[in-house]
């Protein structure tokens, strides 16, 4: 809710063409308990001031030379990010009030004001303004969460699908790769049972900043599950960039930590598909990288396998120390 505070620590600006009618404007705005008002006499700064301030009403006269406050308001519409229009139309033309409020304007006063009228005119209107304000802010952060892994800050599925999309379509209209890489914990499981829930938790958050430490940051690192982890690689040129980013995840993902006083050790099992080898569909890719992670963890875990015609069967190099490669043959052609 909005309290009397909120409302006297609103921010406005005070705009007129006469300099003596903004200070006078401002003195009555300061005398009624308002602590933060700015005033121009200058309409065209008005745009460039509310996108730097942000603010929660601007008292516009709307009969100014040069550029009038009809034009200020197609102004601050053209380049602001938000629909709701914070301005309280002055105007001493009878003909223009219903004109302002048809271009925008959220309520008007004539002129010459009453000062009672202006008082409750302005209150009224910074309570609906600091109220928009904060359902638009509890809305963006309800979506935020609707996006992201509570637990870790990271994007959840339904985020990791949006991107794969983006990151798919991307690449088909510049003829480059994408890869997907499914990753699981070996181990997870014992730790929550031996430590309790609240060590795994803090286990989760780590592997999560080790991924995000690991990738590159226009690489999508999403948690989608329990323990399950996907990476999303756009933009892929070559292979071996995907086989080293698996490799460099195993070996962080490996190195032990300490979790309330409590030596705790996993490792990961990683499978990985590409788009278009693999699939052309983000639910296909993810589902082939799948494939490879149960794979990796049935050949022994601690490694990564590369999704190809039959992964089980078909390894053929190390890539790394307890790492296998699948179809380096069929990769290489990448």
């Amino acid at each position: 809710m909005v309290n009397s505070e909120d409302i006297l620590r609103a921010r406005i600006l005070v705009v007129d063409d006469s300099l003596d009618n903004v200070e006078v404007l401002s003195m009555l705005l300061n005398a009624m308990g308002y602590m933060d008002v700015d005033g121009t006499s200058d309409p065209a700064a008005v745009c460039g001031l509310h996108l730097q301030n942000d603010y929660d009403l601007i008292l516009l006269d709307m009969q100014m030379p040069g550029i009038s406050g009809f034009q200020v308001m197609d102004q601050i519409k053209r380049h602001g990010n938000e629909d709701y229009l914070p301005v309280l139309a002055i105007t001493g033309n009878s003909d223009l009030k219903i004109r302002s409020l048809e271009a925008g304007a959220r309520d008007f006063i004539a002129k010459p004001f009453d000062s009672l009228e202006l008082e409750k005119r302005i209150h009224n209107m910074l309570e609906v303004r600091l109220l928009y304000k904060q359902v638009t802010a509890h809305s963006k952060a309800q979506e935020a969460l609707a996006l992201q892994d509570v637990l870790t800050g990271l994007p959840n599925r339904r985020l990791l699908n949006d991107r794969l999309d983006t990151a798919i379509k991307h690449a088909s209209r510049n003829e480059l790769s994408v890869g997907v890489l499914y990753l699981d914990l070996d181990g997870f499981k014992q730790v929550n049972d031996s430590f309790g829930h609240d060590c795994g938790d803090k286990l989760l958050k780590i592997v999560a900043d080790r991924l995000l430490s690991t990738s590159r940051q226009e690489d999508t690192i999403a948690r989608i599950g329990g323990d399950e982890f996907v990476i999303v690689l756009a933009q892929i040129n070559r292979a071996s960039d995907v086989h080293r980013l698996a490799s460099d995840v195993v070996r962080a993902i490996a190195d032990p930590c300490i979790i309330d006083g409590h030596m705790v050790k996993v490792t990961a099992s990683i499978g990985i598909s590409f788009y278009p080898h693999n699939a052309i569909a983000a639910e296909d890719l993810i589902n082939y990288a799948d494939k490879a992670l149960y794979e990796a963890k049935r050949c022994g875990k601690n490694q990564y396998l590369v999704a190809g015609p039959a992964c089980s069967k078909d390894v053929c190099a190390n890539d790394a120390p307890g790492m296998t490669v699948v179809s380096a043959s069929w990769v290489s052609r990448l």
